[in-house]
């Protein structure tokens, strides 16, 4: 018999999914965790769909090693790969009946359960298909994925319940796309409301900051499609006054704007210019002498701002740093004298020893009875047998060290156990263990640390959406070339950020780098969420190698992960600052822009007062190291970074 080669494409790919009900065929795999995808066919003659949704478990399965390693990454739950199958959809005979196959066609409603993490998908009969587990998270970017493929609608009788309507066309998709990546009605439908207020006092500010990223959709069925989406996603019908208004809206600016066409890509005219940069040139780090210099005969540090302005400026000399991170971590208060120093330190051990003697004495008994921590317990497991093995201080078998990030993390657990283990926290723990090399000072420091970021391990990724929302507000005000060409480009969503807002930028540069980052960040210099322009700064390097090679999602998610260990921080601190000086003195960036990096609200183009945020510059001098800013530079100078080590 001919054998026929079927191209398939993995549209999306997860691990840590757990069978909970499926076919009577498969009764043998539940409760087994495995990877789940959705698949797409090249052909496809007895379906009458080509996309699937498959789940294998793990027993005997090969994965991609860089996915293996980044399974908490949207790399893994996005990025498309493709396999050839040769004679039949499953490569081999024998495990044909392990992967458990639906066909989109069947599915005619799901439901999302516990959070996020369970899912059920029904056939419309009144019978479940099959249901999953999230172990590793939740199902949203499992959902936003679905999405891509079926039209849904939520159930007006049960929130967590959505109809599949039909599939989505091209049109659609674009549309769909938008409209997703804007936010623009979340659950809270007062929000709907207060939008359509907007519009009857401010139309043209109201329209043009929630829809001129979408500028290739025809007038006329641009405002049929914007009504008809507020119908169907909004359970409280428009009035034919609501609709006069968000039609008249949405028509003004159509003479007070014009767009044109650039190589594939979206152009708005007419946006007003950023000031002009101004070069923010590193310094060299902290020193001891200095460090030294600024505390009293007690200890007490007495210039904390001056101490933290030092330190945004150049880091912290690595010897010092031991010192230096228990302050920036909470661990020590910076008011804090050498003898209450010496008591906290004792304090803290004897907590820390307690929390650990709860998990360590924990009978089989009791592990087998108490499943979310048995989950914990083997995720941290999996996890810190991978974290780092590149490193000499974690490589090899039987290394002490992993002993140690494993017992940290376990406590971790006891100590916030509502959040317990998410994956990704490994990456948070290592360099600090690494630099401090005490179990008890590098769990309390990893602590301080987790309290900085601990809306990014959010079960329904609630804080990562936001900070994804406001890097996007922050893109479309300093780049708004490149911002339209991502929302054009399926990209709007900034998913292929994902990686860098969730462990700071660990997986993208080297240990030192890494280090010296995350020093200035806890800063709190020169403003809230400076690490979302770390990110802009990466972007606004990058533009013309994704404008110019047209690059979709998948490249542009690829390409910026070909990045890692290329970026060179002191050359990005320095474009991260400079572009916050753009920001602070543009007269017209409007209050969420500001809001978002911590700036007051300007009032007839002036900053309020006395409240105005000051930050305070130092005059340049030789000691300053004076990094030129060039924006189509792609490859970096290593030799910056190590200046001053």
């Amino acid at each position: 018999m001919e054998q026929n080669e079927e191209k398939v494409e993995e549209i999306f790919v997860q691990e840590g999914v757990l069978l909970l009900s499926g076919p009577a065929s498969h009764i043998e795999y539940m409760k087994l965790t495995g990877t789940l995808y959705i698949t797409r066919y090249e052909k496809h003659e007895n379906e009458y769909s080509t996309i699937f949704i498959e789940w294998k478990p793990n027993e005997n399965l090969t994965i991609d090693s860089d996915i293996q390693d980044q399974e908490w990454a949207v790399v893994n739950t996005v990025e498309k790969r493709t396999r050839t199958l040769s004679g039949s959809l499953i490569p081999e005979e024998a495990n044909r009946s392990k992967y458990l196959r639906v066909n989109f066609d069947t599915i005619k409603s799901f439901k999302v359960a516990n959070s996020g993490r369970k899912i059920l998908f029904n056939d419309g009969r009144g019978d479940v298909i099959c249901t999953f587990s999230f172990q590793n998270g939740n199902s949203t970017c499992f959902i936003a994925s679905l999405r891509q493929h079926i039209k849904t609608a939520p159930s007006r009788r049960d929130k967590n319940l959505y109809i599949v309507v039909g599939e989505i066309g091209n049109n659609d998709k674009q549309i769909e796309t938008s409209f997703k990546t804007l936010s623009l009605f979340p659950d809270d439908h007062n929000y709907m409301w207060s939008f359509v207020k907007n519009f009857q006092h401010r139309p043209y500010e109201t329209t043009m900051e929630a829809f001129a990223k979408v500028t290739n959709i025809g007038n006329y069925f641009w405002n049929y499609y914007f009504l008809e989406y507020l119908i169907v996603y909004n359970e409280r019908p428009l009035d034919d006054e609501t609709k006069e208004v968000l039609n008249k809206s949405i028509i003004a600016i159509e003479s007070a704007t014009t767009t044109h066409t650039q190589d594939d890509y979206e152009v708005v005219a007419n946006v007003p210019k950023l000031p002009d940069r101004k070069d923010c040139p590193r310094s060299k780090p902290l020193t001891k002498e200095q460090w030294l210099d600024l505390q009293n005969c007690e200890g007490k540090i007495e210039d904390v701002d001056g101490i933290k302005l030092l330190i945004f400026r150049g880091g912290v000399t690595p010897s010092l740093r031991k010192s230096v991170w228990k302050y920036l971590l909470n661990y020590y208060s910076w008011e804090s004298t050498q003898k209450e120093r010496d008591q906290v330190t004792k304090d803290k051990k004897e907590e820390y020893y307690r929390m650990k003697t709860q998990w360590m004495t924990m009978t089989k008994m009791q592990e087998d009875n108490f499943s979310d921590y048995r989950e914990r317990k083997s995720l941290i497991e999996k996890d810190v047998n991978r974290t780092d093995r590149a490193y000499d201080f974690y490589a090899g078998d039987n290394n002490p060290h992993l002993q140690l990030l494993n017992d940290i993390l376990m406590t971790y657990v006891m100590y916030n156990f509502d959040l317990g283990y998410v994956q990704g926290m490994s990456d948070l723990l290592s360099p600090i263990l690494y630099l401090l090399q005490d179990e008890v000072d590098a769990f309390w420091c990893f602590v301080g640390f987790m309290e900085k970021v601990l809306s990014n391990f959010d079960i329904d990724q609630a804080g990562m959406k936001e900070q994804l929302q406001h890097l996007h507000t922050l893109l479309a005000f300093t780049e708004p070339e490149l911002s339209t060409y991502l929302d054009n480009h399926d990209s709007g969503n900034m998913f292929f950020c994902f990686r860098w807002l969730l462990v700071w930028f660990k997986r993208e540069l080297n240990q030192e780098d890494v280090m010296k980052l995350w020093e200035v960040l806890w800063t709190g210099l020169p403003c809230q969420n400076f690490h979302l322009l770390i990110c802009l700064a990466i972007l606004e390097t990058e533009k013309r190698a994704l404008m110019d090679n047209n690059y979709g999602f998948t490249e542009i998610l690829k390409h910026i992960n070909e990045l890692s260990l290329k970026l060179n921080v002191n050359f990005l601190l320095n474009k991260a600052e400079g572009i916050y000086r753009q920001i602070e003195e543009a007269t017209h960036a409007n209050d969420n822009v500001r809001d978002i990096v911590g700036l007051p609200k300007l009032e007839n183009g002036n900053m309020d007062s006395p409240n105005t945020a000051s930050f305070t510059y130092l005059e340049s001098s030789a000691d300053h190291a004076s990094v030129n800013i060039d924006t189509n530079e792609v490859s970096y100078e290593r030799g910056i970074s190590n200046s001053y080590l």
